[in-house]
């Protein structure tokens, strides 16, 4: 394969990998606090071969180095059920699973058949003690108030354990709408409220990302057919050269 595919190619590699990212935002454009990713690209360009002058001609690679996560608040939806609740601001819940804890913005919960306060996973959710959240069989009345202390007919039980991180597009994406810390140690999250019986919703905008995934599409067939015809002119060029039939 000569340099015209090489390059071909790399820019073939790149539209697969946004065309991944898009579908994936496709299929979670309903999956509450779902926040969008794009990959990001650059050019890299390299001196072509076999020249050792200054003003050699200069190849240029695509190359996706990273993909950034839209962070931007998602719409609210009114649901009614007490344990969905809604970040209002900037911050994640902090959820304990058996690798650790991991952190969302995906309010959805419930009560488990403890009566402990869980991800539709079944994660603990924890509170600003490091605890999970227990509902005896007998209350009835769970309500979250805005600075996320949560209380039943028999008084406060906790608050919410909502973090916020120095630098979000390092939050490692893991599964179920949870991210990964990594090195970077959560701090109390400021300028928020908790909306009790509401979700926010994932801030994908489907026609934008349909419309993405189109072009993201065509762009990788035309690329496809390139390197056909790139092939093919070099099929014809050894046959002329050597003057077989057949290679």
């Amino acid at each position: 394969m000569q340099t015209p595919s090489y390059i071909a190619l790399s820019r073939q590699t790149a539209l697969w990998r946004q065309m991944d990212v898009v579908a994936n935002n496709i299929a979670n454009m309903n999956t509450p606090g779902f926040k969008g990713e794009s990959l990001m690209f650059s050019e890299y360009r390299t001196p072509s071969r076999g020249t050792d002058s200054a003003f050699a001609d200069m190849l240029s690679y695509t190359y996706d180095f990273g993909s950034h996560r839209d962070v931007a608040l998602g719409p609210m939806e009114q649901t009614g059920n007490p344990l969905d609740l809604a970040i209002n601001g900037p911050g994640y819940f902090e959820v304990e699973t058996d690798f650790g804890r991991f952190y969302t913005r995906n309010g959805r919960f419930m009560l488990d058949a403890d009566g402990m306060v869980v991800t539709g996973q079944g994660h603990p959710v924890l509170s600003t003690n490091g605890t999970p959240f227990f509902v005896a069989p007998n209350e009835r009345d769970i309500v979250i108030a805005r600075d996320g202390t949560v209380s039943t007919e028999n008084g406060a039980i906790g608050q919410l354990n909502i973090v916020s991180f120095e630098d979000e597009q390092a939050l490692l994406r893991v599964q179920a709408g949870l991210y990964d810390a990594g090195e970077q140690d959560p701090q109390a999250a400021e300028g928020l409220a908790i909306e009790q019986g509401m979700l926010e919703g994932s801030n994908v905008e489907p026609t934008r990302e349909i419309t993405r995934l189109i072009d993201t599409q065509r762009a990788y067939e035309a690329v496809q057919k390139l390197i056909e015809d790139e092939s093919d002119r070099q099929q014809r060029a050894i046959k002329a050269l050597t003057g077989a039939d057949q290679v």
